[in-house]
């Protein structure tokens, strides 16, 4: 991807559904990682005409179009080296040794920043069909300061508060 990228979206758990909201949040990214449950083809080609995407499978994704897909993916954006899959508990790599400084994955639904062992770990949440009372969500990180800043966006209803993304993440790892 190179040095000038500094804006990318997250998006994951489409399932097969493109909002209108999501594309919208979505402009301006230089990059757009899709964390995997895509659902169909025409997803990863309607994200292509807002940027460049690396996109991974998700347990949903069957068929020859989806075969195409990886299971995980490595990108390069700007200061940052970005390991992507779908389900974080099928990591089985220790990103910190590896070198890499971001993970994104997908699959629970639940958007969520957490920090270990200077790895940052971001999961967008899920931007398809609503699941139980989970938010629908992207995310937005923005590599052109320090500490990165990553915005989760509620396609329903606006921003979603920092302080609560890190209260589910809290809740979610029993730290706090």
């Amino acid at each position: 991807m190179g040095k000038c990228v500094t804006t990318i979206g997250l998006i994951s758990d489409t399932h097969g559904v493109l909002r209108d909201e999501a594309l919208q949040a979505l402009q301006g990214s230089d990059l757009i990682i899709h964390a995997g449950d895509v659902g169909k083809p025409e997803i990863v080609d309607a994200l292509k005409t807002l940027a460049p995407v690396v996109a991974v499978r998700g347990n949903i994704d069957r068929g020859a179009w989806a075969a195409a897909l990886p299971t995980t993916a490595v990108a390069e954006a700007g200061p940052a080296i970005i390991y992507v899959l779908h389900d974080i508990d099928e990591l089985d790599l220790d990103p910190a040794a590896v070198g890499f400084h971001i993970v994104v994955s997908g699959h629970s639904h639940k958007p969520s920043r957490t920090e270990r062992a200077g790895v940052l770990y971001l999961n967008p949440g899920s931007a398809g069909p609503r699941r139980f009372k989970l938010p629908v969500t992207i995310a937005r990180l923005d590599l052109g300061q320090k500490p990165w800043k990553v915005d989760f966006i509620d396609l329903c209803n606006g921003a979603l508060p920092v302080a609560q993304v890190r209260k589910r993440a809290k809740e979610k790892t029993g730290s706090g």
